[in-house]
């Protein structure tokens, strides 16, 4: 693969760009050369026994039109990236544009985001106008994986439960440093280590019986001994570990959804979750506004859902 990006390759391409408009012009000059042909002004060439091809001269505005753009084309590749490897003497790149934009932008909303750089989140919650460019930013940014809601899908996770039913995000500065960063949630395959299909099963049910969910008893309590293996992250009576990112499995807040097909393809199969980074699409002031209001939808509600 390696020969396909040397510079060989952008001197063929240059090559061939040049050689192309310098053809062009060729073959301009070729055919706006009139010859006679025949005495009745055709190339003496019949069709279906009368249909005749004319040996007109090309149109001005034609030829024309045609040289304007072979000049155009050269400029253009003398001021901007095409012929291989030279980048034009403007040395314009997307990337540099993007990045002027980007700028450009930052400076302009600046002024807007300079009185809620101090503020407290709390402070911020109870700012209406704070709060409407946190529900924009939130929009265009989270609502895609999260819903306008707010109230996530399965592998999304549901940003207006209370603080004590997330992990990793309770404050709003963990919610910041979420954003920022993003976050890995990685579970282990570990049907192995519980044993057979039928102990998978078991231990299923079993964790249905910590939230109260509706379960078969005689398989819950068969799988109860099975769960120790899993009680290594989520603790021994189910309740979790934030600080291991292990969820709370005696709630009913079920973030790959809820039943035995679900839990035992997460004991089967692992669960591997991902928020990408945030940071380079906001600026430090948009994040702080909005993980504001992210934390605010977690104050409006006090239970958490299925």
């Amino acid at each position: 693969m390696s020969d396909f990006v040397n510079n060989g390759w952008g001197l063929f391409v240059a090559a061939s760009t040049v050689v192309g408009l310098v053809l062009c012009i060729v073959l301009l000059l070729i055919a706006s050369r009139r010859r006679v042909m025949a005495d009745d002004n055709t190339t003496g060439h019949v069709w279906d026994e009368d249909l005749r091809e004319l040996n007109n001269p090309l149109p001005r505005w034609w030829m024309w039109l045609f040289v304007i753009t072979v000049v155009f084309s050269a400029v253009y590749l003398a001021f901007y990236p095409g012929l291989g490897t030279y980048g034009g003497t403007l040395k314009w790149t997307s990337q540099n544009q993007y990045v002027a934009e980007q700028a450009r932008a930052a400076a302009a909303l600046a002024p807007v985001y300079a009185k809620y750089k101090d503020m407290t989140a709390e402070q911020l919650v109870n700012d209406p106008q704070a709060m409407a460019i946190g529900e924009r930013l939130y929009l265009n940014t989270c609502a895609q994986c999260h819903g306008s809601d707010a109230r996530g899908s399965k592998g999304f996770p549901n940003l207006t439960l209370p603080a004590e039913s997330r992990l990793a995000t309770e404050t709003a500065e963990q919610i910041k440093a979420v954003i920022l960063n993003g976050r890995s949630g990685n579970m282990p395959p570990m049907a192995a280590a519980v044993g057979s299909a039928e102990d998978v099963r078991n231990v299923a049910h079993y964790v249905l019986s910590l939230s109260g969910s509706p379960h078969n008893s005689v398989a819950a309590q068969l799988g109860k001994a099975k769960f120790a293996t899993c009680a290594a992250c989520h603790g021994p009576e189910g309740k979790g570990n934030k600080v291991l990112g292990a969820p709370n499995l005696t709630d009913k807040v079920w973030l790959y959804g809820w039943g035995e097909q679900a839990i035992v393809e997460a004991i089967t199969q692992g669960r591997a979750g991902v928020m990408p980074p945030q940071g380079k699409l906001l600026t430090p002031e948009q994040v702080h506004v909005l993980a504001a209001y992210t934390w605010g939808l977690s104050r409006q509600t006090k239970v958490a859902s299925n």
